[in-house]
C-alpha cells in the first residue's frame, strides 16, 4: 500500500494483524543562528529553516480518529509546527504495545530528528500530506 497521507497510514495500521500503536513527533521550523541572509529571505517566503522537534504523542490508530482530529489537538497545544513525524510500533495479538513501552522509541526519534536521522519515519504537512524531506 503506497502511503500518500495521514489517513492511509492510519489505514495500513488498522489493517496490521497486530495491534498498533502510532508515535508522532511534531517539528517547527526554525532558523539557524549562523543563517546567511539569502537562507533568511528564504526563511521568510517559508522555505528552509531547521526542523526542531516540539512535541510528541503515541497513540492507537482508534485514538487518533482521523488527520483532522489529530491536527485540532496539536493546534490546540502548538499552532506553530510544520511537520509530524510518524512510525509504528507492533504490540503483541491483537492488543497493541502500550505507552510506557511506546516511550523510548518516542525518545529515540526525537533525538534522531535532531540528528536528521529520519529515513525510519514518514513526514506529513499540516494538510496531512505525506512528503519527502530527503
Amino acid at each position: 500500500m503506497t502511503i500518500s497521507s495521514f489517513d492511509d497510514l492510519l489505514l495500513a495500521a488498522c489493517e496490521q494483524p497486530q495491534g498498533q500503536r502510532l508515535l508522532l513527533v511534531f517539528a517547527c521550523a526554525e532558523l539557524p543562528d549562523d543563517a546567511t541572509p539569502a537562507q533568511r529571505a528564504a526563511f521568510e517566503q517559508g522555505a528552509g529553516g531547521a526542523l526542531v522537534p516540539t512535541m510528541c504523542v503515541d497513540k492507537t490508530p482508534e485514538e487518533i480518529g482521523n488527520f483532522e482530529q489529530l491536527q485540532q489537538q496539536a493546534n490546540q497545544l502548538n499552532t506553530d509546527w510544520k511537520v509530524v513525524f510518524a512510525s509504528s510500533l507492533s504490540g503483541t495479538g491483537d492488543a497493541p504495545p502500550s505507552s510506557k513501552t511506546a516511550e523510548p522509541v518516542l525518545q529515540r526519534m526525537v533525538e534522531n530528528i535532531k540528528q536528521g536521522q529520519i529515513n525510519n519515519m514518514i513526514a506529513f504537512d499540516r494538510l496531512g500530506h505525506a512528503i519527502d524531506l530527503g
